[in-house]
Formats: C-alpha cells, sequence, structure tokens
C-alpha cells in the first residue's frame, strides 16, 4: 500500500478538513505531517460546525485511527482544550488518537517571540497567526527544541528551563512587555495532561500500518502557496506545505507517495499579508467575502478575495505532483452573471502563465479570460447532472487549462454537500 496525500494547492483556507472528513471512510490512518495550530480545518455535519487545529479531520470518524506527525508543531494548551471539547461532545479521543514522539512543542516563550516579532516589523509585519509555530520551527532547525518524547525523560525540566532563559535572552533585544508566569502555569498544567496521551513512533506505526495493508492518507495544513521553500517568500508558513513534507512530516519514502489530491477554491481568497495578483479591492470582493463567509477559522481575520488563478494553481500542482483535484465552494460564485479566470500575467513587460520568481503586485498585472457565471442555488444538488451547464463548462474548462482531472466539487460546507464527478478527464 501507499499513502495518499490531500493539501491546499492555494493560500490555505480551501476546505481541506471538510475533503478529509468525507473521504475517511475509504482510509485505516489519518495523518497530519506538517504545521501546527494555525491550522483550522472546519467540518460541519449534523448542523454542527467543528475546527480542529492540530487533531486531524478524521477524528469524527469511528475506528479509524488519527496520527499526529513528527513534522508538526503542538501547543499543548490548544491540544488539551481541543480533545476536552471532543470528549464533551462523546467522542472516543484516546483509543484513536496517536502523537509522534519527534514532534516538537510549542513554548509559552515561542508566542512571546513570534509576537515581539511581529510588533517590530510595524507595517512590513508577515501576518502571523501569532500561535509561536515559526519560533517552533527556528528551534528546531537550530536543534535546540523539545519534543513530546523529552516530557516523558527525567531531564526534562532542565531541558525546558535551558530554553526558557534563551528565549528570555532573545526577548530583552525587543521593546516587548510580556507576563509570562499565568501561560507557563497553564502549559506546564497541559505538559502533565500530555503524559496520558498515547505517545508512538510514528514512522515506524505509518510504515507498519501500510505493510499490514492500511491505506493511509496524509493531511496537509496551510496551502503551497505558503510553502517555506516554494510559496510567496518572505509570506509563508514555517514548514514544507508540499507533498514532500509529507515524506519528511511522517517518515514515508518518496516511492511510497500514491494518489496527490489537491484542493482548491472556485476562487481564490488569502489570510494576512502577502503579493495577491487577483485580488479584489472592490465591491465584488467584498460579495465574495460574504457570500463565503471568508474569515478565518483559527483567527477570526477577513480574508482577502480574488479570481481564481490559473499560472499559481498550475505551479502547486507541479511542485506537488497532483493526480486529481478537488473544487470547493462553487456555490459561492452563485449569482455572478460573469466570471473571471486569470490565465497570465503581464510581467517585467512579458507575458507569462507561469509564477514567477516575484509575484508582487508592482511586478506582476493578471490578465483574465471572461466566462459565464450560473444563477442557480447549488447547495441542495446532489449530483453532477443536477449542476447547471455554465457550472459544468467551468469545471470543464478548469480540467483542460490545469490537465488534471476534478474528481470531487463542493456545493456547501456540510459533508452532504459534496458531489463526486465520475466522469472526469482520464
Amino acid at each position: 500500500m501507499k499513502v495518499d496525500v490531500l493539501l491546499g494547492l492555494q493560500w490555505g483556507d480551501e476546505g481541506k478538513g471538510k475533503i478529509v472528513d468525507v473521504i475517511t471512510p475509504d482510509y485505516d490512518v489519518i495523518a497530519r505531517f506538517q504545521g501546527g495550530p494555525n491550522a483550522g480545518h472546519t467540518l460541519e455535519f449534523n448542523g454542527i460546525k467543528h475546527v480542529l487545529h492540530t487533531i486531524p479531520s478524521g477524528i469524527f470518524h469511528e475506528a479509524k485511527i488519527n496520527v499526529v506527525g513528527n513534522g508538526v508543531v503542538i501547543d499543548p494548551i490548544i491540544l488539551k482544550k481541543e480533545i476536552d471539547k471532543l470528549i464533551e461532545m462523546g467522542v472516543d479521543v484516546h483509543s484513536k488518537l496517536l502523537f509522534s514522539r519527534k514532534a516538537h512543542l510549542i513554548l509559552p516563550t515561542h508566542k512571546l517571540l513570534d509576537a515581539a516579532s511581529e510588533q517590530e516589523k510595524g507595517k512590513n509585519k508577515i501576518g502571523s497567526t501569532l500561535k509561536g509555530i515559526g519560533p517552533t520551527y527556528m528551534d528546531k532547525t537550530g536543534r535546540n527544541g523539545l519534543r513530546i518524547g523529552d516530557i516523558f525523560e527525567d531531564g526534562f525540566d532542565s531541558k525546558y528551563d535551558k530554553l526558557k532563559a534563551k528565549h528570555a535572552r532573545m526577548l530583552s533585544f525587543y521593546d516587548f512587555e510580556y507576563d509570562l508566569a499565568p501561560m507557563e502555569k497553564e502549559w506546564l498544567e497541559s505538559i502533565e495532561y500530555m503524559r496520558q496521551l498515547t505517545v508512538i513512533d510514528s514512522e515506524h506505526y505509518i510504515n507498519q500500518a501500510m505493510k499490514a495493508g492500511k491505506r493511509v492518507l496524509a493531511e496537509g495544513a496551510q496551502g503551497s502557496l505558503l510553502d517555506i521553500d516554494f510559496g510567496s517568500y518572505p509570506f509563508v508558513t514555517s514548514s514544507n506545505t508540499i507533498t514532500a513534507g509529507a515524506c519528511t512530516g511522517l517518515g514515508v519514502a518518496p516511492n511510497k507517495i500514491g494518489e496527490v489530491i489537491g484542493i482548491f477554491k472556485a476562487y481564490c481568497t488569502r489570510v494576512g499579508s502577502g503579493p495577491f495578483p487577483t485580488e479584489l479591492e472592490n465591491e465584488t470582493g467584498e460579495a465574495i467575502r460574504a457570500a463565503g463567509h471568508e474569515f478565518g477559522a483559527t483567527t477570526g481575520r477577513p480574508r482577502r478575495c480574488g479570481w481564481i488563478d490559473l499560472p499559481a494553481l498550475k505551479y502547486a500542482i507541479m511542485i506537488n505532483g497532483v493526480t486529481q483535484l478537488t473544487m470547493t465552494k462553487a456555490d459561492v460564485l452563485s449569482d455572478f452573471d460573469t466570471i473571471y479566470a486569470c490565465t497570465h500575467y503581464k510581467y517585467k513587460g512579458e507575458l507569462i502563465d507561469y509564477l514567477p520568481y516575484d509575484i508582487d503586485e508592482s511586478l506582476v498585472e493578471p490578465v483574465y479570460e471572461a466566462l459565464t457565471g450560473w444563477s442557480e442555488d447549488l447547495t441542495g444538488l446532489k449530483s453532477m447532472e443536477e449542476l447547471p451547464q455554465s457550472l459544468v463548462d467551468y469545471i470543464v474548462y478548469l480540467e483542460e487549462k490545469l490537465e488534471t482531472p476534478i474528481s470531487i466539487v463542493s456545493v456547501g460546507p456540510d459533508r452532504t454537500q459534496t458531489i463526486p464527478r465520475k466522469h472526469a478527464m482520464a
């Protein structure tokens, strides 16, 4: 067996959580491979909306194992609250949730460093979620980090104090006031709680599961255009959000990757700072935001909205090796007589159809193609045969441009509002 990978192809918020929840019945193990509580994977069913930050999106399905891999960074406080909420709902979390010993811990001082750094940047801030993600990954690559496995070792307190002291020295260089004591108290209590969780050597677990014929789905967080290497640097996250990140974040060899499912919205959004060539800073952008309820699941910040960007999507498909696509939020574009797709950029006086090194708006001008919109309410539709012809034409248009089949179309937030596409392009 091979590991299938599901990830976002834009700047995050593509609807990964919902689609993982929908296809989880086809798998035995769901494994998160990167990111941290800056993720906000939204699932909706039975009239209730659920937002997961650290825990994989297969947790609501019985008899499915959910693994938090070594590539994930974990805030014990946020994790405890997330688990407590699931337990209150009657979810049997402890029997089906496993954590890698090698996953790194977010300390209270990591969050302070995150906030201090953003404050100092002023108008040039990255748009961090202030969850301490970046400083935690910096300590990981700097070989200073604390891992889950450390909390079971005798020298944990000494390691923690040493790292905390290092962070205090770093914070002294900022004009930044803080009170660590209450944060630290709650964090240490949450560490005690984490000692009751099931901790594994996840790389062995995942590979043994594959050997045993189990089907594994690797769940990504954020989006490909936020990848630390291939995203719109420096306005990116601190981990590899692409397919390659599943290899390093779970301990899976490249030749063990199977299907790569890329998720994208029928339009485009972005949270926080950074370039966004197709952004609509007008009434149309506001209309998309209102119709799509485009506010961050983790931060609550309004998302910037724009038309779909095909050069960026083709780039994301290429670097991920995407084998099939899922389009979400088709319902949001109902009532637009005309919709637009960016097919090229005018870049430094040249017409190009690929993502260049720098997509700053002063260098890049999107070139659009107009397409016929649809006015029908899609949210109650159950099959491809019921879709308006103009939407079917849009799907076919995108398949031809992206040279990749669209196998699922989402027409609403609920897990039932998901239409499989049987006649996808071969």
